[in-house]
């Protein structure tokens, strides 16, 4: 399988209808005609988007007839959750490391200001 092309995902699903028509259709196959039901937009702008998202690999078409179903394509949403993951664990990590160093500090004696005068009236 190709390499997708994040710009191109990304740019795609930076758009609040595109995003709608991807939930939309995570609950299963529907036609132009189904997607653009919802919005207030004409169905050529509804097949605009979905030539976009179409374009970056996220989802399919197929012919049924007169009937041109849309569903998601696994292989491009597949690659970005791989990806996203990898920024996910690497967050991790790094949250891991500062609860690690936080304990280690908060293990350490601390100066109170009764400690910090005790010192003073010792001098």
């Amino acid at each position: 399988m190709p390499t997708p092309d994040y710009d191109t995902a990304f740019a795609a699903l930076g758009d609040p209808t595109r995003r709608a028509i991807l939930a939309r259709l995570a609950k299963g196959e529907a036609t132009v005609g189904e997607l653009a039901e919802p919005f207030p937009i004409s169905q050529p702008a509804i097949s605009r988007h979905l030539r976009v998202l179409e374009e970056a690999g996220l989802i399919t078409r197929r012919v049924d007839g007169t009937r041109r179903p849309c569903r998601l394509a696994g292989g491009t949403l597949e690659e970005l959750e791989a990806w996203l993951d990898g920024l996910r664990r690497a967050l991790t990590a790094s949250y891991d490391r500062l609860d690690a160093v936080l304990a280690e500090e908060l293990q350490k004696p601390s100066i109170t200001p009764e400690t910090d005068l005790s010192r003073d009236k010792e001098s």
